[in-house]
């Protein structure tokens, strides 16, 4: 299935694991600061995370679920324990995610960074760069919201059905239910825009699937 990862042929090549591990200590080897532009930021930091998840997911790999590695009081937690070396800092998955990639204020990282469940967004098959990363996160945006495990939409009610990522993340697609929804209005399918964009409409939520990204199954 496109967007999924064949984590079984990728641990049993010595190669590919460590091409992954090259472009790992590549990432740590950069300098990027809150003075380089955005688009660079953006691309780097998402790059970063989906690498340090994979590479996380391997490790433990075979397993189910990324949920199988994230010990809430005690034991290793890969969101938290998998850290990444840049600058001279250790960044956990959590810190890319919340301390540098939301604070940016480009809420359709959602679409982008990747947390090794069919829930998330489908894995590129290419690397974020700056030149092309606005134009690939508005086509993550849209691929998201046409899948129907992720949104749905009853005109006839007026109702919204999204994924709970949206729910997770809502402040950072605006400040109230009216703003998110016409945040998300130009992503979501044509039929679904008026709706949307209208920003009155219902929503409820979808079940969020956690079962790993893995393409045997």
């Amino acid at each position: 299935r496109q967007g999924m990862v064949d984590y079984t042929r990728w641990k049993a090549s010595p190669t590919d694991v460590a091409l992954l591990d090259s472009y790992i200590n590549h990432l740590s080897s950069a300098r990027i600061g809150v003075a380089s532009a955005q688009a660079a930021r953006l691309a780097f930091w998402i790059n970063a995370y989906n690498a340090v998840t994979v590479k996380g997911i391997l490790r433990e790999y075979p397993t189910t679920s990324i949920r199988n590695h994230t010990a809430k009081l005690w034991g290793y937690n890969i969101w938290k324990d998998l850290k990444l070396k840049v600058g001279g800092k250790q960044l956990s998955l959590d810190d890319m995610e919340h301390q540098i990639l939301r604070k940016m204020g480009e809420p359709r990282i959602h679409f982008a960074i990747v947390c090794a469940s069919i829930g998330c967004p489908p894995l590129r098959s290419e690397a974020y760069t700056a030149e092309k990363v606005d134009g690939q996160l508005t086509a993550n945006a849209k691929s998201f919201f046409s899948d129907q495990t992720k949104f749905r939409y009853d005109r006839s009610r007026g109702r919204l059905f999204l994924s709970p990522i949206l729910s997770w993340f809502a402040t950072d697609f605006g400040a109230n239910q009216v703003a998110q929804l016409k945040r998300i209005a130009p992503y979501v399918p044509e039929a679904a825009q008026p709706l949307a964009a209208s920003g009155k409409a219902s929503v409820s939520y979808l079940d969020y699937d956690w079962n790993l990204n893995d393409q045997k199954r």
